[in-house]
């Protein structure tokens, strides 16, 4: 296997080969590691958040470009504090203080060599808490494996099955195979769900998939993909919360939000199948904004009010 690094950068499936210590990679990174935020978030699945929070750490960059990224004001690279690994452990050490339930480690792949280094500094500090990989779905088998004694819970997307779908809004044609074998490595690693006794999960993996507008069948495909690979040896996570960008696309149904009809009858088909192990959002969890606010110092924001799920 060849070994993930930031001198001729393969830590993710684009393999640009660059040298992130001399130009930035197609992730938008150089090789310092920046964090745009590091707090308690009370908005994931209930699983995750609960009533204690889940340690949501938020990394600069991202190997995607959705076109309709809820965190664009992150994910292009250059966004966030610079950290050290002993600095950032001391940053999952105070969550873990703080009553986080996990460390969240969202979009972190294009960081996994530093991110690694930290979580072995945090646990030889006395970190305990169960490490969270929240991811795109864009994953290189190679990091996956670089990280897979770190990590007890994985939290991917799966966005589309349709090639031409992820060329057109995530620039990234191979992603629905990409994805796939990510996910299969990821359920491998994991196993089945489990929970401790507050309800928390502990090991598993949850797949999320946000309902676009004007695409439901692509989301009835992923559902029964995911229920007939993995039946319910995994969660889904059936997302309304769409939320067009302030700028206008050149797909006019991502200019709109998504209806209640056409989150209902992905929800509906999901019931169909029999899928019984999925979160569902209730209510018009797109009509106000459950976007981070990144403009805040890492760690300085407080925990935040949560989504409506059941």
């Amino acid at each position: 296997m060849q070994i993930p690094n930031m001198r001729k950068c393969n830590l993710c499936p684009r393999g640009c080969g660059v040298d992130r210590a001399v130009q930035k990679g197609a992730c938008g990174c150089g090789d310092t590691m920046r964090v745009a935020r590091a707090a308690l978030h009370m908005w994931e699945e209930p699983c995750i958040s609960g009533s204690r929070g889940s340690g949501a750490v938020f990394f600069a960059g991202c190997p995607l470009r959705c076109i309709f990224c809820q965190n664009s004001a992150i994910s292009r690279g250059d966004t966030g504090r610079a950290y050290t690994p002993a600095e950032l452990a001391e940053e999952f050490l105070r969550l873990q203080e703080e009553g986080a339930a996990n460390i969240n480690l969202v979009t972190a792949e294009q960081w996994a060599v530093p991110v690694r280094e930290t979580v072995a500094i945090a646990k030889r500090q006395g970190l305990r808490i169960p490490i969270l990989w929240n991811s795109g779905g864009y994953e290189s088998e190679e990091t996956l494996a670089l990280m897979a004694e770190d990590i007890d819970i994985y939290m991917p997307d799966l966005k589309y099955l349709d090639s031409d779908l992820a060329k057109r809004f995530s620039g990234a044609a191979d992603y629905p195979e990409v994805a796939k074998r990510a996910i299969a490595k990821m359920v491998e690693h994991a196993g089945e769900p489990e929970f401790d006794a507050e309800g928390y999960m502990t090991r598993g993996v949850i797949v999320r998939h946000l309902v676009l507008p004007g695409h439901r069948e692509e989301s009835m495909a992923v559902v029964r993909y995911l229920y007939e690979t993995y039946g319910d040896r995994i969660y889904q996570s059936i997302l309304n919360q769409y939320t067009p960008p302030a700028r206008e696309l050149p797909y006019p149904e991502l200019n709109r939000r998504l209806t209640r009809y056409e989150y209902d009858r992905v929800v509906d088909y999901a019931r169909e199948l029999g899928v019984i192990n999925a979160f569902i959002q209730v209510g018009a969890t797109a009509s106000e904004s459950f976007i981070p606010e990144f403009s805040v110092g890492a760690g300085e924001a407080a925990a935040e009010k949560g989504k409506p799920w059941e």
